[in-house]
């Protein structure tokens, strides 16, 4: 056992957005065996793991549990090109992520942390 941290260095930079106006800096790589779990926190404390299996990844912690324990909100996106995403904004920050939306002209498609719309989905799907 042992994650494996790939530091990238310098950060390789790259532009993103609909306009190209935000630079990311991608600073490495973690690789994780299967029930390994790595923990990402924000200095506010917010935190967001994810979890490597077998046979993939959890994605996110739970969408009503842990993730808004967390101080996450989880949200589907939809962005140009007909592409989904799903987002986490850290609680407080939701009118920072509503300006960010507008200014990438990205559309909020729902929050995902509405436990009555989990439980429609749970319904609607025959669970």
């Amino acid at each position: 056992m042992g994650v494996n941290v790939v530091p990238q260095i310098p950060p390789r930079k790259f532009r993103v957005g609909s306009h190209g106006h935000v630079e990311l800096s991608d600073c490495g790589r973690i690789e994780l065996r299967p029930d390994e779990q790595v923990t990402f926190t924000t200095e506010a404390g917010a935190e967001y793991d994810v979890a490597r299996k077998a046979w993939g990844f959890y994605a996110t912690p739970s969408l009503n549990g842990r993730l808004p324990r967390f101080g996450l909100r989880p949200v589907l996106v939809k962005g140009l090109e007909e592409k989904f995403f799903v987002m986490l904004v850290e609680r407080g920050h939701e009118d920072a992520f509503r300006a960010y939306l507008a200014a990438e002209g990205l559309t909020l498609l729902r929050w995902l942390d509405d436990e009555g719309f989990l439980r429609g989905l749970e319904a609607g799907a025959g669970v």
